[in-house]
């Protein structure tokens, strides 16, 4: 989520950067300031050509700055001490976003971007985000719903099934939707934002494969293989 990044600016000796995004606040017109601009912005370059747009920063590096379609827009912003965010307001223009993070000689040190995504067209497991504990027997994998290109779709709220071999156990599907009281032990859910991430768990006692899918209406699926080495009792 948007604030774990957040937290990451605050206590990481790694550099790293983030954007997020939404509408800026008028008022009467004009483009309002905020006290402390939004923690909670999510990665999403998708909204109506001109709409003027805050773009949050949240990194540790001194200073960062942004450009729109590898174009430089606003002014590079100093790293802000009272409420540990940057921000710029720009006319929404489709295509790629991004942030560079600056140390104090203006060396590059970090960096993230956004796109402009098409319609759902895809599932994609994020492979980076897979854990396996081996020695318990479980599998987390991270899910994304993306366009024909693999860009991901943020706006989706596709409804996912997971489908699991014979030797394999669904412990829950999670998609840190606060709203969404429904059993997350079903098959089915709906993604957040997007995405989802499933935990599994291997019910066999001897070394072996489990085979996952996932489908969801109109999407092309994805499914994976995840082998399991070690015995338990």
């Amino acid at each position: 989520k948007p604030r774990g990044y957040f937290r990451q600016s605050l206590w990481s000796d790694k550099p790293m950067a983030y954007l997020g995004t939404y509408p800026t606040p008028v008022k009467g017109g004009k483009s309002q300031p905020e006290k402390t601009p939004s923690m909670d912005a999510w990665p999403i370059w998708n909204y109506h050509e001109g709409l003027l747009i805050r773009v949050v920063c949240y990194t540790n590096a001194a200073r960062a700055k942004l450009l729109l379609n590898n174009n430089e827009v606003g002014a590079i912003q100093d790293y802000n001490d009272e409420t540990g965010i940057m921000y710029w307001d720009i006319p929404y223009e489709p295509g790629k976003l991004k942030v560079i993070g600056l140390d104090a000689d203006n060396k590059e040190i970090a960096g993230y971007e956004i796109r402009t995504s098409k319609r759902p067209y895809a599932l994609k497991i994020i492979t980076e985000e897979q854990r396996v504990d081996q020695q318990e027997g479980i599998a987390r994998i991270a899910l994304q719903v993306v366009d024909e290109d693999g860009v991901p779709v943020m706006i989706s709220d596709d409804e996912v099934t997971c489908h699991l071999s014979s030797n394999a156990r669904l412990l829950g599907l999670e998609a840190s939707n606060n709203t969404d009281m429904s059993d997350y032990t079903d098959p089915m859910h709906r993604v957040y934002y997007g995405r989802i991430v499933a935990y599994i768990k291997y019910t066999d006692k001897n070394p072996g494969k489990i085979m996952v899918r996932f489908t969801a209406p109109w999407l092309v699926p994805t499914e994976t293989t995840i082998e399991f080495s070690r015995s338990r009792p």
